[in-house]
């Protein structure tokens, strides 16, 4: 994605040159944020944890929505406060009858300040996917995706375990089905390595539709663990951004602290500590 894109989506050149954004690599310019899901719903404590650990980005689920629905003002001067940029709200699968409730979580990300709406799909029950499943998808991810760029807000469709944009091929399929004006791919790396694909490769192959990314590990059992301590190759999926010249954000992805003696702002510290590692951190870039 490039700046004047970024720019376009939501947030202010004077925003932007603030510093809401995290460190500049040699050839892809990411920012990183990180995704409240690992505070199950106590969002509040999300912001203050994910702002101190100096991530500068928050991806936030409906559970916002039921908090500040009707006052997204006061999320927006919290998140202002806190120097976080809301890179995106999980709004939950599409379907025919839930198109007007996605379009209203997308107007309350863009009364919020925010870039981005996520959704997922769901797969056939009681029988394997087929190709009217996929452009039957594909049309409604377009017209969901339409209706949310009228209001500002870019559509990202997210990979996902169990659903039918799964393995690498279904992804494909559903993405060839939509139109690509509308609906780009948020690139979950852990989801698309547990479906068998390789998301430094998914990086290439999407290069020109790649909305913004969930970095997220999973350990060999599949279950997901903080960066650096899974399977997912970073350092290739990084150099494969590098590669495209990827000039976006990264969600730093986490479903529920695996070890319970660690709070989640533990779990982001770790996430942050392996960040540095892999890569110069510098908040002022």
């Amino acid at each position: 994605m490039k700046r004047r894109d970024f720019l376009a989506s939501g947030v202010s050149a004077g925003a932007w040159a603030a510093g809401w954004r995290l460190p500049r690599w040699s050839a892809a310019r990411i920012r990183f944020g990180y995704a409240a899901i690992t505070w199950g719903g106590n969002d509040h404590q999300a912001i203050d944890d994910i702002a101190a650990l100096g991530f500068r980005g928050i991806q936030l689920r409906q559970s916002a929505v039921a908090t500040w629905g009707e006052r997204p003002a006061e999320l927006k001067a919290l998140l202002a406060e806190r120097r976080l940029a809301l890179v995106a709200l999980s709004s939950g699968v599409v379907t025919p009858e839930s198109l007007a409730q996605h379009v209203r979580h997308a107007r309350f990300v863009r009364d919020v300040g925010g870039l981005y709406l996520q959704v997922l799909d769901e797969r056939p029950r009681g029988r394997d996917p087929v190709p009217d499943d996929y452009r039957r998808m594909g049309r409604l991810l377009t017209e969901l995706g339409r209706r949310t760029a009228d209001l500002g807000i870019p559509l990202g469709y997210h990979n996902h375990m169990g659903n039918l944009g799964q393995a690498p091929d279904e992804v494909a399929r559903v993405l060839d089905a939509a139109d690509p004006r509308f609906v780009q791919l948020e690139l979950d790396t852990a989801h698309y390595q547990q479906a068998g694909g390789d998301p430094a490769e998914a990086v290439r192959q999407y290069a020109g539709r790649l909305l913004f990314l969930h970095v997220k590990d999973l350990d060999p059992s599949n279950r997901f663990v903080e960066l650096g301590h899974g399977k997912v190759d970073f350092k290739a999926v990084f150099a494969a951004l590098d590669g495209i010249g990827f000039d976006g954000w990264a969600v730093v992805e986490l479903d529920s602290v695996p070890d319970a003696a660690r709070t989640p702002r533990e779990s982001g510290a770790i996430a942050r500590r392996y960040l540095e590692a892999l890569r110069r951190w510098n908040d002022a870039s």
